[in-house]
């Protein structure tokens, strides 16, 4: 798979450097053909959105959160293989939700990250997920998602 560079830039986003964790744990380790990604959050960059859905950030920045939380997690993943030409598969997205009880629509602000990935890798990028509401996440973020990806055995 390789990203869509183009697609990247007409959006206005780009790819940050890999942000190196903060606390006691990898953000990424590799097993067999795998790549398991700890959990990112909504900061890419200069781009930081925090806040709690159903209260003060709308499906809107919601889904922006997703996009920032998975450009984290992609930056995780080019600076473990330095290209994303050894990505062979995204399996999994696992997304959390900082929410209000009442909020229901976690799977619309996923979408975010979801759609995001089709858009750079194309279909081959479709994936397994789960959204889950959960009453708050590190640094007061929007969102946070870890990955599982195949990557080719040779990589």
């Amino acid at each position: 798979m390789e990203l869509n560079e183009s697609v990247l830039a007409a959006k206005g986003l780009c790819l940050h450097p890999a942000p190196a964790p903060v606390g006691s744990y990898v953000q990424c380790l590799r097993t067999g053909n795998y790549l398991h990604l700890s959990g990112g959050i909504s900061i890419n960059g200069d781009v930081a959105i925090y806040g709690k859905l159903g209260a003060e950030v709308s499906i809107e920045q919601g889904q922006a959160a997703a996009a920032a939380a998975i450009l984290n997690r992609l930056a995780v993943i080019k600076a473990e293989l330095g290209s994303f030409a050894p990505l062979r598969r995204i399996v999994a997205v696992n997304g959390f939700v900082n929410c209000t009880p009442d909020f229901t629509d976690q799977a619309k602000v996923l979408n975010g990250a979801s759609d995001l990935l089709v858009e750079l890798f194309g279909p081959e990028a479709a994936h397994t997920r789960s959204a889950v509401g959960v009453a708050s996440l590190p640094l007061g973020v929007a969102v946070e998602i870890n990955m599982i990806v195949e990557i080719d055995p040779a990589a």
